[in-house]
Parts: C-alpha cells; structure tokens; sequence
C-alpha cells in the first residue's frame, strides 16, 4: 500500500505523526511550490545508458537534486542495482535495475518556449542526420545552450522541435556569434564515442576566419598557452599566458584582400575563445571580435558593413559512430559572411601573391 493511500485511510495516525514531528519536513516538502518528490523508481539501464557510473546516472535523473543528497542516498544504501548495494563509481551494465529511493527535487521554473520561427530555421540548418547524431550549421547569433540571461539555446530548440527524441545533447559547442557546424548526439553512446574521439584528437575541425590586416606567410601555426580569466564586471575572457593551458592552432592563408585576410585555422586544442584569442596575438585579431580587437579597427569594421564575429566552423571531419565511417562535411557561409567576402573581393584586385 502507497502512503498517499495509507494517508487516505488513517487520517487520525498521520495527524498524531505530524503533531509528534514525525515525516512533517517531507510531507511539507512535497507541498511546497518549487519542489517535486517521488516516489521509488525502479529504472532498468538500456542499451544507451550502460557503461555510466552510478553517480552519473543518478545525476542525470535528479536534477535540481544537491550533489551531497546523491552521494548519502548511494552512501546509506537506499541506491540499490539489481537488490545490492553499490558504490558511487559502481559501472552499470545493460539489463540492471537500478532502485532510486524517494528525492525531493526542485521543480524545473517555466521557460520561454523557442518560437515556431527559431524552431523553422535551426531545422532547416540540419546538414546531417542518421539514427546516432546530427549536425547543425549554426546560425550565428545563437548560443549552443541557454543560461547567463539566455532562455534558450540551439540544444533547446532541437528539444523543443523534436519533444518525440529521447536524447539530445552538445558534443562540442561553439561560441554564441561563431556560426558553423556543431554536432549533436541522440544517443548516449554515440555522445560518449564522438566525445571520445575529440578527446583523442581523432576529428579535425577547419575554421574560416576574416582577420584584421595581411596574414604573414611565415606563420602557421600558433602555440601559446591560454588562461581562462574574468574581468571586474564579471565577464570572462582568455589571454595568452604561461600560467595557461597549452593550446595549438594551424593557420593557413587562403586569401588577401586590402585591409584583411581569410584565414583557415584548425585548433588542435579546444580551448575557450581559441582561435580568436591566438588570432589576436598574431597581431591580426578577427574582424568583429568586440572582445579582442581594438575599438579604432572594429570601428572602421562596422563602416564598411561588417555585421557580425567573422568566424565560421567550416568543416568537420570525424567518424560516423557505429559504422565508423569517415565523414567529412563543409558549411557555407551565411548570408552576412558571404555579402561581405564578396564585397572585400570587388573591391580587391585580386589575390596577392
């Protein structure tokens, strides 16, 4: 019997229990507004969720549970896999049924739902798509994921537009005004082996980059360690500095223009603000970059029409998960991107060699 049923028919022994204190804070809890409880679930781990850590798992399904609560319901027992106790770092295997005890959790606060407009264009920037994964072209202007001040983000479109997917989730991210190719999974192993491969540099990703001034022939590649810091008001950005991590970036010039330079730069390292910030300490920061260029030359940036960061994840290059298959695709660029190419074209004399 529930104790939602027991409630129902010993009114007068759950009274005395709250009068004496007893069971009063969970049961106040779950009427609360802003929180959830459950009750037991019993979860048999699938195919796709085999291979996690407990923890992980659990993680995953109480969210807005603290991570100490987690910890103590596996610590204490109450986490059973298969009727046994186990231990955080404890491997689930497919076919095990995993007993999550009763958790109070935070209730998820309404979000702004992604309009039938953002849905249609992030739709229509699919490039690729099988059963495991898919690939965006991503609008610039969009963040991969909603937070800091943002409802919503290109992975929660794609849920919004897609509420029958079970699983959706980043594999790499993109900065909010870099546009280009981004990869999602739509399973949990597919996530872990492109992840995998990224980790063990197995994916070689091409970028195409509008930079301020003539790229030097001489420079081809870019080894400064990188700091992640935050400025006084907050914001966070990357420097180049010995304390850094050691990053590396391969630039190729594809073509000069007056005044400006497209570059291919391929980042051999994921590092935060990457190529933007190796671009800049070349001396030729990219064209639109407000974070880190000088105002004079984003100035005269903006008086020829320049609208956006001109950076653009052009290529990938990775293997299918499952099949293995080497894949390889190329974005165009967007509408802004291009206009400006072309007008930087027109106005060149062509290609200096």
């Amino acid at each position: 019997m529930s104790q939602n049923s027991a409630s129902r028919k010993s009114p007068n022994k759950m009274n005395s229990k709250r009068q004496s204190g007893e069971a009063a804070r969970p049961d106040s809890a779950a009427k609360s507004p802003g929180v959830v409880q459950k009750g037991v679930q019993l979860v048999e781990v699938d195919d796709d969720m085999a291979g996690q850590r407990v923890d992980n798992f659990l993680l995953a399904r109480l969210r807005g549970v603290p991570k100490s609560i987690v910890y103590r319901i596996v610590r204490k027992g109450e986490v059973r896999v298969n009727k046994g106790r186990v231990k955080p770092d404890t491997r689930l295997k497919a076919g095990d049924v995993v007993r999550i005890p009763p958790v109070v959790q935070q209730a998820k606060p309404d979000q702004p739902k992604p309009g039938d407009r953002v849905q249609g264009v992030v739709e229509a920037s699919v490039v690729f798509e099988n059963a495991e994964m898919l690939v965006v072209n991503k609008p610039s202007g969009i963040a991969v994921h909603g937070g800091s001040g943002l409802s919503f983000g290109l992975i929660e479109v794609l849920r919004a537009s897609r509420p029958q997917a079970k699983f959706l989730e980043l594999v790499h991210r993109l900065d909010r005004d870099t546009s280009g190719l981004v990869m999602v999974a739509k399973k949990r192993s597919a996530l872990r082996f492109l992840q995998d491969d990224l980790r063990h540099k197995r994916m070689r990703k091409r970028y195409h980059a509008l930079v301020i001034g003539a790229w030097p022939k001489d420079v081809k590649r870019v080894a400064e360690p990188l700091l992640r810091y935050e400025m006084p008001n907050g914001e966070r950005r990357v420097k180049v500095s010995t304390d850094g991590k050691e990053s590396l970036t391969l630039y190729r010039c594809l073509q000069s223009f007056e005044g400006y330079s497209l570059v291919e730069a391929s980042p051999v390292t994921g590092r935060t603000h990457q190529i933007r910030v190796h671009s800049a300490w070349a001396g030729h920061p990219i064209a639109g970059d407000d974070k880190y260029m000088d105002d004079a030359s984003l100035k005269a940036f903006r008086a020829i029409g320049g609208e956006r960061l001109m950076l653009h994840a052009r290529a990938l290059e990775f293997r299918l998960p499952v099949t293995e298959e080497v894949m390889t695709l190329e974005a165009p660029y967007d509408k802004a991107f291009g206009k400006l190419i072309d007008q930087l074209t027109q106005r060149s004399k062509g290609p200096q060699r």
